[in-house]
């Protein structure tokens, strides 16, 4: 860890920090469905292991060029476990500022920046890079109504967090109606963040929003 630690310090001097301010970009606007995949979902990785042994990894697949923008954002996870979130952002800016905004890629770091984020605690901050990932979208993708719910619920914006789960459970009835598919669908989600949706749930099924 000591190694890992000091690294990552060699690389916030070869970096500097970013100074980050969130976003007060509004949610895309609410629609009935969301059926479609996306392939920008997923947490990037490049390699396996524990944190501590990853860095050198990784700062290898940077200086290769291989999976460069990968390994820069799995990097920057590793900056946010390790207590470094100065270091996570400068390296999420680098890899923000290497793919298009609305290219999978460039979605795909703005989706795990928001994870990142709303990990941190910054939840405001993780709605504005989840909103721009799914805004840089043609379609609906599905990953977004309980994702919104999670964050809105988490600020306190029940009602609208209500209203966002209600489209999932539009769209899939069968899968959201209960929290019994929890594990599944959400394997990435940490427990605690799973029982936070099965609140949201829980108020959905007191009280059903209409649509529109």
């Amino acid at each position: 860890m000591a190694v890992a630690r000091h690294m990552l310090a060699g690389l916030v001097l070869a970096t500097g920090v970013w100074a980050f301010h969130a976003s007060a970009e509004p949610l895309p606007a609410l629609q009935e469905f969301y059926f479609d995949a996306d392939g920008a979902a997923a947490p990037m990785v490049v390699v396996q292991g524990e944190p501590a042994d990853l860095v050198d990894q990784l700062m290898k697949h940077r200086e290769r060029g291989r999976k460069q923008l990968e390994a820069t954002v799995q990097l920057a996870s590793v900056a946010f476990v390790q207590k470094r979130p100065e270091l996570g952002r400068s390296l999420y800016e680098q890899a923000l500022g290497t793919a298009a905004a609305t290219s999978t890629p460039g979605r795909s770091v703005r989706w795990n920046y928001g994870w990142d984020l709303f990990r941190l605690g910054e939840i405001d901050a993780a709605l504005a890079q989840w909103s721009a990932a799914q805004s840089g979208m043609r379609g609906n993708p599905s990953w977004a109504p309980p994702t919104m719910a999670l964050a809105l619920w988490t600020l306190g914006r029940k009602e609208e967090a209500v209203q966002w789960y209600a489209a999932a459970v539009r769209t899939e009835p069968q899968q959201w109606s209960s929290t019994g598919n929890f594990a599944a669908l959400l394997p990435d989600w940490r427990d605690s963040e799973r029982s936070t949706l099965a609140e949201v749930q829980q108020a959905w099924a007191a009280k059903p929003p209409a649509w529109p």
